[in-house]
């Protein structure tokens, strides 16, 4: 899809979403589509028709930031919304421009550092949704999404792999946030040759993935509350933060902790225990292969 186009759907996936009386508007005379007009559109961001229309045809290259918020509080974007708004008109191409992929960097060992002494499970993905790092408990926690052929990845997992359903216990919301935080990602580098392939990856594979995708919503991934249906401790409830790694633009470390009165801290004992088995159980499979293949010898 073209930035334009892109512009396009998106505004108007959210002119449909506003109804005149969300607006403070008055609703005359018959609707052929729902949501507002472009008229109030233009009508209440204080603009010309002719101008909002030209930016719904996905001519944004240029518009003022002064414009820019006028079209989202007309529209009443949220704060995911008007952020990828912007990255739209930011990242809008004068002319074809090449795609890339993102700069390979390995991460830095001193993540991975941080990542074990913290007593919570812990993770860190990229813009793609890869899990490229983990803690002991991080690895636990996502063991489903670690048990995967190539690199691990939440998106693959959520819409292609069949215990995504069981493993989110609202599988439904999970996939349309995942949807919705890819989107954001897109709007910040539409050119990331990786995440365009994920994109069409999933678009091809999945058709709950193009079901959301054409939902044109969009995601910031701070913090809430997720629930979990681990196959080894059962149901997690967990609160999840969220903290953008500034030495590594485009990682995010997601910490996981034990809401007050839900029972997860116990829960997390559990996994701890199971975790710290686990993995004495394959240092010990490693430490036997050499001993076998010498006697093989």
């Amino acid at each position: 899809m073209s930035s334009k186009d892109e512009v396009r759907d998106f505004l108007v996936s959210r002119r449909a979403n506003v109804t005149p009386a969300r607006a403070g508007l008055p609703d005359v005379g018959e609707r052929r589509v729902p949501g507002l007009r472009r008229e109030e559109v233009a009508l209440l961001a204080n603009i010309s028709v002719d101008y909002y229309t030209r930016l719904e045809r996905g001519n944004i290259r240029g518009a003022s930031a002064g414009v820019l918020d006028a079209v989202a509080r007309a529209l009443q974007l949220n704060e995911a919304e008007r952020e990828y708004l912007f990255d739209l008109a930011r990242t809008a191409p004068r002319s074809a421009a090449r795609r890339h992929a993102p700069s390979e960097r390995s991460l830095r060992s001193s993540v991975q550092r941080v990542l074990d002494t913290m007593s919570v499970p812990a993770i860190v993905h990229n813009a793609t949704q890869d899990l490229v790092a983990a803690n002991l408990m991080g690895r636990a926690l996502y063991a489903p999404h670690f048990d995967t052929e190539g690199t691990p990845n939440i998106a693959r997992f959520v819409f292609l792999d069949r215990r995504a359903r069981d493993f989110y216990v609202d599988w439904e919301l999970a996939r349309r946030t995942v949807a919705a935080i890819i989107r954001l990602e897109a709007g910040r580098d539409p050119l990331n040759r990786e995440l365009t392939a994920l994109i069409g990856e999933l678009s091809t594979r999945s058709p709950q993935f193009r079901t959301d995708w054409a939902g044109h919503d969009v995601h910031l991934h701070r913090t809430g509350v997720k629930s979990f249906r681990h196959p080894e401790v059962g149901v997690l409830e967990v609160a999840f933060d969220v903290f953008e790694m500034a030495g590594d633009p485009g990682l995010q470390i997601v910490a996981y902790s034990p809401p007050p009165g839900t029972g997860t801290a116990d829960k997390f004992a559990l996994l701890e225990s199971w975790a710290a088995t686990r993995e004495a159980e394959a240092r010990g499979r490693a430490a036997d292969r050499p001993d076998r293949q010498a006697s093989a010898q």
